[in-house]
């Protein structure tokens, strides 16, 4: 009775409820959800406000700091698109360490300069190599030079999250990033030849593949991969992949990608084979340098728009790009070379100039693949309501997966009400499960919603997602 009173007479005063006094209480049916997935509620934390409501609608643990994986990817995006626009673009350029003669041969070193691009594609870096051949440049006298100062040099260990170093999520991050450092290898099974084909993409003379895959034309597709029994063994300078378990004609052709040899090693093995490709004469080396002020541009390449970055970044959670866009941001707000610690000081600085207070913040590297990171609930949504209100909304809601339609949510939903009506970005790591963005309800209201567990029983989650989903929905 006197919290009844209480909320009475605070209303008569038009004062909004003060987050003690806002509902804690779960809906019923998310209540329920959670109690069968063996979570407790001091392990979870809810956030549902509507667009222009003064108050939420549920705030259970909203102020407790928890890791929230990938969500934190809101973050780093939204204030990428704020500080630096939707159209800023990375350069990579190519310069020559030499004079280059009237026959196309560089008389010295070709230094490859970059910036941090995240999505430097083999098809990109190939680009800017047909670009130099387009200008003339047919022979390589010097060396292959590779200057990354843009971000700080720093030792990175790719096993040190899960000692899984050969996994693509554990690439770190470069100035100088060519494909993600990545080898796509491409499963085909042949059912008249009674194999199966392994076709890696690059081929890399430095990367060898054993294929001792047995096809099995009758079997169910199912865990694939670990049908594979992959023997894996990587370095520096060399890596081999060994596949001797089986491979099902029903899974069709299927792909998996493995980040193999150190950076500057497989950027020359990935540039001896395109500028072979190309029609080009290279026998140097790599080695590190920068480029020098007398040295000559002679060819670049742009990335696709930040727009395009962050769209392909939270859609696939991608973690090496949103990497990558995190030290964009300290060296671009602070100056080069980036680090972690400018990077979260300009994160820090953008928020408090929006008036945004979130003193329970950490930040590693702003894309969640972290065991330190910290946020809550809370913050989160009212991060997601500054954005709502933000003129580069459209870029950031249209970035998120859409329930059942695609990204990290294309199987998800599917059927319910909700689905193609929430845009969300997902968070999951061992312990850990979050989901955080927009849903538009059956009123046509947009609503924010933020939910995270970090228990040992996190990856039993999904149906408590889906069933808050469903309540604001239908509520």
């Amino acid at each position: 009775m006197r919290f009844l009173l209480f909320v009475v007479v605070w209303f008569a005063a038009g004062l909004p409820l003060p987050a003690s006094a806002q509902s804690t209480t779960l809906p019923e049916p998310v209540a329920r959800a959670l109690a069968q997935a063996g979570i407790p509620e001091n392990a979870a934390a809810f956030y549902v406000r509507e667009v222009g409501a003064e108050r939420p609608l549920v705030a259970a643990g909203a102020d407790r700091a928890l890791n929230p994986a990938s969500t934190i990817k809101l973050l780093t995006a939204f204030a990428a698109l704020e500080t630096l626009g939707p159209a800023y673009r990375w350069v990579t350029g190519a310069y020559a360490a030499g004079p280059l003669n009237n026959k196309g041969v560089l008389e010295g070193d070709l230094v490859i300069k970059g910036q941090g691009d995240p999505k430097l594609t083999l098809e990109n870096f190939w680009l800017l190599l047909r670009n130099l051949r387009g200008r003339g440049v047919r022979e390589i006298r010097g060396d292959l030079v590779l200057d990354r100062g843009y971000f700080e040099a720093e030792a990175f260990d790719p096993a040190r999250f899960d000692e899984q170093p050969m996994r693509p999520y554990n690439t770190g991050p470069d100035a100088l990033l060519v494909n993600f450092k990545a080898v796509r290898l491409l499963f085909v099974p042949d059912v008249e030849a009674r194999a199966v084909r392994i076709i890696p993409e690059p081929a890399l003379p430095q990367v060898r593949i054993v294929n001792n895959l047995a096809l099995d034309a009758a079997g169910a597709c199912g865990d694939w991969v670990g049908k594979l029994r992959l023997e894996a063994q990587g370095g520096v300078a060399a890596a081999r992949l060994a596949f001797n378990g089986s491979f099902a004609a029903s899974c069709g052709e299927r792909t998996r990608n493995f980040s193999v040899l150190g950076q500057a090693q497989y950027t020359l093995a990935l540039f001896r084979e395109l500028w072979r490709e190309l029609g080009g004469v290279f026998r140097g080396t790599v080695r590190e340098g920068v480029a020098a002020p007398e040295a000559r541009l002679i060819a670049s390449i742009e990335s696709p728009p930040l727009a395009e970055i962050v769209r392909d970044m939270n859609k696939f959670s991608n973690n090496v790009m949103a990497r990558q866009l995190f030290l964009t941001l300290g060296a671009a707000g602070a100056g080069a070379p980036a680090t972690a610690g400018k990077a979260d000081s300009i994160i820090r600085q953008w928020l408090a100039q929006k008036g945004l207070s979130f003193p329970e913040l950490v930040l590693e590297n702003g894309s969640g693949l972290s065991r330190i990171e910290r946020i809550s609930a809370r913050s989160l949504g009212e991060l997601l309501l500054a954005a709502f209100a933000s003129p580069v909304m459209p870029e950031l809601m249209a970035s998120l997966p859409l329930a059942a339609v695609d990204g990290t949510l294309k199987k998800h939903l599917s059927g319910a009400e909700v689905a193609g009506r929430a845009h969300l970005k997902t968070g999951s790591l061992s312990g850990v499960s979050a989901i955080a963005g927009y849903v538009l309800d059956n009123q046509g209201r947009r609503v924010v919603v933020v939910f995270m567990v970090n228990h040992v029983n996190a990856g039993n989650a999904q149906p408590v997602q889906e069933a808050l989903l469903k309540w604001v929905y239908n509520r």
